[in-house]
């Protein structure tokens, strides 16, 4: 039979509930920063190699692959202290219940969860915890500015200088900022050639979609 008269949560059952899922939610962005730092260290790797090579070109493309995973990284640190921001406001609002009776109104709540709704793979979590917090009277509705997704015009065109500064570091200062090392050009076959840049092109574009995949 239905339990059409169903007893509500409590304040304390919906707060615990929050937290759980926003603890599921750090440890998802904690999995994307390791998959992220992961393939980092590849993608570092074949600067060094390609840098040997001479391939300035290809070095300069995986450097911004690098620029944007570390403004995906900076954004992830960001999200994970805003989603603690919102853990340690409910458990102040557990304890001021005990006095109130019941869940305040919060800023402090407000505030964080408009900023974490941009984020894309926390917005159906958020979209879904937002609205139980409007019904307990901890939120007010959310503006449509606070759904709108992160422009990341910033991130399609990277600072030539943090392009430079990551290839003097992964480099040692042979590459960016230093001066290129010449190196002695190494004879071979057209056809030789031709098959080499296939293979190294198709590598770059696996590359630069697993680094995609990982920030998305």
């Amino acid at each position: 039979m239905f339990k059409i008269f169903a007893k509500p949560p409590t304040p304390d059952e919906m707060v615990r509930k929050w937290r759980s899922g926003i603890r599921a939610q750090e440890r998802g962005l904690d999995r994307q920063m390791r998959g992220i730092q992961m393939e980092e260290m590849k993608v570092k790797r074949s600067i060094k190699q390609l840098a040997k090579k001479g391939d300035i070109s290809s070095c300069r493309n995986l450097a911004r692959e690098l620029v944007r995973s570390r403004k995906q990284k900076d954004r992830i640190i960001t999200s994970k202290a805003q989603l603690n921001s919102i853990v340690m406001e409910l458990q102040r609002q557990v304890a001021v219940m005990k006095v109130a009776g019941s869940l305040q109104k919060s800023t402090q709540v407000m505030k964080s969860v408009n900023q974490l709704m941009k984020v894309p793979q926390l917005q159906s979590t958020l979209m879904e915890m937002s609205k139980e917090m409007m019904k307990a009277g901890i939120i007010e509705e959310m503006t449509e500015d606070a759904l709108d997704a992160i422009d990341d015009a910033d991130v399609e065109e990277e600072a030539e200088e943090e392009v430079e500064n990551i290839l003097a570091e992964v480099t040692e200062g042979v590459l960016g900022k230093a001066k290129p090392v010449s190196s002695t050009p190494v004879l071979v076959s057209e056809q030789q050639q031709e098959e080499e840049e296939d293979e190294k092109e198709t590598d770059l574009e696996d590359m630069r979609a697993r680094l995609s995949a990982l920030r998305s």
